[in-house]
């Protein structure tokens, strides 16, 4: 009955002394292989028996081997070791990139309402494509004689594909010369028209 206290006394000092040493940071192999001189002793002199081996236990007189640990080593994977050596990563089982097509661009006619000045009354009829003017053209302006002379003067430069309108995209025109009340009256019934539209 003594002798098994002992052994188990000197089991589990032998126990704890080599979980000290294998837990303890910076141990090398060398301070976990411990020599029978520095095993153990259990109280009444005789050397503590060494603990089981993890297949079994070791014949006598024989050391047993380093424990290995039971994890196995990680292998790298192909897409670790493909950014390790520079390589690029790829990504699979990706969703689906859904494309957005760009918005239709509608093209409108607004003409705006009438404005009335000294010479009679013209409105403004612009063409829209989106919100950008791309037409202009005065409807109603006075035609034959001096005032008809005017509204063509105003005509000309304003209206068109090409004329002052689409070019600056307001009513903030320049004035023609000889065709102010014209000219006026046509930059407030563009504006009439913008509002409108």
């Amino acid at each position: 009955m003594r002798r098994a206290l002992l052994a188990i006394t000197g089991l589990a000092a032998g126990t704890t002394a080599l979980v000290v040493l294998k837990g303890a940071p910076g141990v090398g192999s060398s301070a976990q292989d411990v020599p029978a001189a520095l095993a153990p002793v259990a109280p009444g002199g005789s050397a503590a028996p060494e603990p089981p081996s993890p297949t079994g236990s070791a014949p006598a007189g024989v050391t047993p081997s380093p424990r290995t640990s039971a994890k196995p080593t990680p292998k790298p994977s192909a897409e670790r070791s493909a950014a390790s050596r520079g390589g690029t990563r790829t990504r699979t089982g990706t969703a689906p990139r859904t494309t957005t097509s760009a918005p239709k661009v509608t093209t409108r006619t607004v003409t705006g309402p009438s404005v009335s000045y000294e010479y009679g009354s013209l409105q403004v009829r612009i063409t829209l494509s989106g919100s950008r003017i791309v037409d202009a053209t005065g409807v109603g302006l006075p035609l034959g004689g001096q005032s008809g002379q005017r509204s063509d003067d105003v005509q000309a430069r304003y209206s068109g594909t090409s004329g002052e309108v689409v070019a600056r995209q307001s009513a903030n025109l320049s004035t023609v010369s000889g065709a102010t009340y014209t000219s006026t009256a046509y930059q407030q019934a563009l504006q009439a028209a913008l509002d409108k539209a």
